[in-house]
């Protein structure tokens, strides 16, 4: 009995051992090349991950079991592209202007990347980097993890920029909802389209109607 028990007590011992010394440095998402630059080697990461202590979240991807739960797709996203961003009907929804539950979730990167190998649940989207940050904020999704979010105006601007492949009543269902809000500024909404030509018109238009 003795034995036993010193023997649990010592693979409890090791096992948090092995958390302190080998992820301490690293944060709750890390990827195989961020644990081997912190000294892990291939054999002690796939012990880390055989014995529960971090799990696999995507090729080359890791969290830590202990983390809190989060959004896997959010948060393997931003760290696979920094600049990762919630758009479209997504960030639509997260700003209540939009009721729709999509199968997939929105997420802009500027044009030129390649296109992540992640979940397909991820519906990838190539915006001109130089707009890219216009209307640009960011949301936690884990521990010194962000990923970006477009504002409600640049949500709105991209739905009718892109109202040929969205649908043309999703964008005038998010600008009622958005007029309908408190702080709704149709100058501002405005001044923002005028960077994005083919929404300008057609969301200028829109307003006259609405207001």
């Amino acid at each position: 009995m003795c034995v036993y028990d010193c023997s649990v007590t010592h693979r409890h011992r090791r096992r948090r051992a092995i958390t302190v010394t080998d992820i301490a440095s690293l944060g709750e998402t890390f990827s195989y090349s961020q644990a081997r630059a912190a000294g892990l080697t291939k054999h002690r990461l796939y012990q880390l991950r055989d014995t529960g202590i971090i799990e696999q979240i995507d090729r080359g991807l890791y969290r830590r079991a202990d983390a809190d739960i989060g959004d896997l797709d959010l948060i393997t996203a931003a760290s696979r592209i920094p600049s990762a961003t919630l758009c479209l009907g997504t960030a639509l929804a997260r700003h209540g202007l939009s009721d729709v539950i999509a199968s997939r979730t929105d997420i802009a990167i500027p044009r030129g990347h390649r296109r992540p190998a992640t979940p397909a649940t991820i519906q990838w989207h190539f915006f001109d980097p130089e707009t890219f940050e216009i209307g640009r904020e960011t949301i936690a999704v884990g521990e010194h993890l962000c990923i970006g979010l477009y504002s409600p105006e640049r949500c709105i601007i991209d739905a009718f920029r892109m109202r040929g492949i969205e649908g043309h009543e999703q964008a005038y269902e998010a600008l009622r909802r958005w007029l309908r809000g408190r702080g709704a500024q149709p100058g501002k909404l405005l001044d923002m389209a005028r960077q994005f030509p083919r929404a300008a018109t057609p969301l200028r238009r829109a307003l006259d109607a609405m207001l």
